[in-house]
């Protein structure tokens, strides 16, 4: 004879309704005194009682049991949702472009319980062909804080994301600095723009165009303070920027910089000029202290200043303007400082990094000054006969 089952061991039946065989498992009572139950579902029986094995065998791990149904969309939804909370427009844009375009649509169906690393491989090398490894990069920690967030609430039992190397991607747009030449070019083209002060402050201070459009008159000092001992130049505090809270980039960032006298110049120009502006604005001026502002006193985005800056160009020879970006006047800041010898401490300091490592990695190709100490020592060492 067959042994009958104990109480509360759970059975086998077929469910008429769903077509499937269901397993079930009674684990006790949770702290409410409610039945614990786990199933598990399948076309045959043998299936049901697999399934019913994985269930209990995540119930023995610790791991809640997640819904069937819960797909990688589900997770990268939930992480855009309520992982980014408090987090600027800008870069809650950035990333919901990153997981609705490249994430969702190709892994989104896939049930994050299933999801494997193969998978993610066979994705990530797909994607190679078209995205840069920056941008590979970029949707890679996307789905990895996405299954990380539905890992700490337990909707699966590992990220296997972070099993998984990001390869390389095509050759992204390579960054680019004025020369000494194209520099004066750009500096008189802009002289009869308005983008004029900023385009002489960017590209003689290093200042970001994320600090510059915050600027504010009240961080701004042309007299200098020539009362001090020793008496301070003219300089601009950069203290602030658009992202969240106005914290600039990192804490270095936080800087003071001494102005040269072209930026004192301008900028006692440009601040006749918007007085102009004011009055010709009338009722419709907002008063808001800025610097850089729009004809009505607004701050300036980030797409105002890329297609004024382009205008600027358009005259300039040897520069194609459609190809530059405000950005790079900060990348020709170093590489004028790089190119007259000043020293990459102090080039790091004057940009706002944190140390020269990062100066080195994103500025590497205007590092110019070839380090010579070690071949003149060598030369030394080893004499070269010279013949007769």
């Amino acid at each position: 004879m067959t042994k009958r089952r104990s109480r509360g061991d759970g059975g086998l039946h077929w469910d008429e309704k769903r077509q499937r065989w269901i397993a079930t498992a009674s684990l006790g009572y949770d702290p409410s005194g409610k039945r614990l139950v786990k199933r598990g579902s399948g076309k045959t029986k043998t299936e049901a009682k697999n399934k019913l094995k994985e269930v209990l065998r995540d119930f023995e791990d610790g791991v809640a049991i997640a819904p069937s149904n819960y797909t990688v969309k589900d997770a990268v939804d939930d992480w855009l949702l309520f992982g980014l909370a408090g987090r600027d427009k800008a870069t809650l844009d950035f990333w919901s472009s990153l997981g609705r375009v490249h994430v969702v649509p190709s892994l989104g169906a896939q049930k994050l319980r299933d999801l494997r690393a193969e998978h993610v491989d066979k994705w990530l090398a797909e994607k190679a062909k078209t995205l840069s490894t920056r941008s590979l990069r970029g949707i890679h920690e996307c789905l990895n804080r996405s299954v990380k967030r539905a890992m700490a609430r337990d909707k699966v039992k590992r990220n296997v994301i972070e099993l998984c190397s990001v390869p390389a991607g095509r050759a992204g747009r390579p960054s680019k600095a004025l020369t000494l030449a194209q520099a004066e070019g750009v500096l008189r083209a802009a002289a009869d723009t308005t983008m004029h002060a900023y385009v002489v402050v960017a590209l003689l201070t290093g200042a970001r165009t994320e600090e510059l459009r915050p600027l504010t008159w009240d961080h701004v000092f042309l007299r200098g303070e020539p009362d001090a001992s020793p008496p301070v130049p003219p300089y601009i505090a950069v203290w602030r920027s658009v992202r969240a809270g106005g914290e600039t980039k990192t804490r270095k960032s936080r800087r003071t910089i001494a102005l040269p006298q072209r930026c004192v110049d301008v900028l006692w120009q440009h601040w006749e000029d918007q007085g102009w502006d004011r009055l010709a604005a009338g009722d419709k001026w907002e008063e808001n202290g800025l610097v850089f502002a729009s004809a009505v006193g607004k701050e300036l985005d980030s797409s105002n200043v890329r297609r004024a800056f382009r205008q600027s160009l358009k005259d300039v020879d040897g520069v194609d303007a459609a190809e530059w970006t405000p950005r790079e006047m900060r990348h020709s800041f170093v590489s004028l400082l790089s190119d007259n010898g000043v020293p990459i401490e102090e080039i790091s300091r004057l940009v706002g990094h944190s140390g020269t490592a990062i100066t080195e990695k994103v500025y590497r190709k205007q590092i110019r000054p070839v380090i010579q100490t070690g071949a003149v020592a060598m030369d030394g060492i080893f004499k070269i006969t010279q013949e007769p």
